[in-house]
């Protein structure tokens, strides 16, 4: 289970002072991999973005061929000092993320090493700014989505999950987590069965679904209504990409605190974990190959909904 790690870490990050070395020393202290902190300043403050890299017994860090996969803890911060006062309902995915390659790092050190490579990012800011969003405020970031992508989406992923709270909607109505269709080079394509599968496993309940549209898929700056930054991550790389919305029944305030339920993230951290299982020895699929080039034969290219668009003349 990953509970010990989810709760310590929480308790880790619940702090105004906290910053990428506070997590560093955290696994220097328990002699789990090194963490790679990048710290970087923006026009609304700065954040450290984290890179774990958890190496494969056959992964491209040892000259092997296993897949990487990537997981992306995303928000916009840990916390809304001083205007809220805690760990926000945002920082989800950061935690999620850290927890991941913490439990990772301790199934390595007792001989579970997965196929291949991880590679785990997120970035921690406790004072982050907000901003208004329907129906509810978003949490914003010291820095911008493009910055954020920068550091977070790394070449040698060759799949990547994107973790990132998405309770301020009215779309999905669940507490738990749902995932996304995968997105590849502007084609939203069809849910992975592999990973309905998996959360089946994990969750022991039938899967839930985050239902998403080609606003969400485009960069952000373009001025089009996006459910949050879950799938900013695919506007960085033509591999695929899958979000994990850690959800809720009612709709809540990203800057929202007191509410963190550590009994999802924790689901979400194991349902994560079992997909870097298989997905390193190459039994998990993100999108049908075979499809994918078909569609683009019959429809072209549509990468163009990565860029921010063709500008409009007024």
């Amino acid at each position: 289970m990953s509970f010990k790690y989810v709760t310590e870490l929480y308790e880790i990050l619940d702090d105004i002072n906290v910053n990428g070395n506070t997590v560093a020393k955290y696994f220097e202290d328990n002699g789990f991999n090194t963490v790679d902190v990048k710290t970087v300043t923006g026009e609304k403050g700065s954040t450290d973005f984290i890179k774990i890299m958890i190496p494969g017994r056959n992964g491209k860090l040892f000259g092997g061929d296993a897949p990487t996969i990537g997981i992306v803890g995303r928000l916009g911060g840990i916390g809304a000092r001083p205007e809220q006062i805690g760990f926000v309902s945002d920082g989800d995915g950061a935690l999620a993320a850290i927890s991941i390659a913490a439990k990772l790092s301790s199934m390595q050190r007792k001989g579970d090493t997965l196929e291949g490579d991880v590679i785990v990012t997120t970035h921690i800011c406790p004072v982050a700014p907000t901003q208004p969003h329907d129906p509810v405020p978003f949490m914003d970031s010291p820095v911008d989505i493009l910055t954020m992508n920068k550091y977070e989406v790394v070449k040698d992923m060759d799949a990547i999950i994107s973790i990132d709270t998405t309770k301020g909607n009215k779309v999905v109505n669940h507490n738990g987590f749902a995932i996304t269709p995968t997105v590849k080079e502007g084609y939203i394509l069809r849910v992975s069965n592999d990973l309905l599968d998996l959360v089946q496993q994990t969750t022991g309940k039938n899967p839930v679904t985050l239902p998403i549209t080609t606003q969400d898929i485009t960069p952000y700056g373009n001025g089009l209504y996006h459910i949050n930054s879950i799938l900013q991550p695919a506007v960085a790389t033509d591999k695929p990409v899958v979000g994990v919305a850690i959800t809720t029944e009612a709709a809540v305030a990203g800057c929202g605190t007191g509410a963190t339920h550590l009994i999802d993230v924790e689901s979400t951290v194991r349902f994560a974990i079992e997909v870097a299982k298989v997905y390193g020895r190459k039994k998990c699929s993100f999108y049908n190959e075979v499809e994918f080039e078909k569609m683009k034969s019959l429809y072209g290219d549509m990468s163009h909904l990565q860029t921010l668009g063709q500008k409009v003349s007024s």
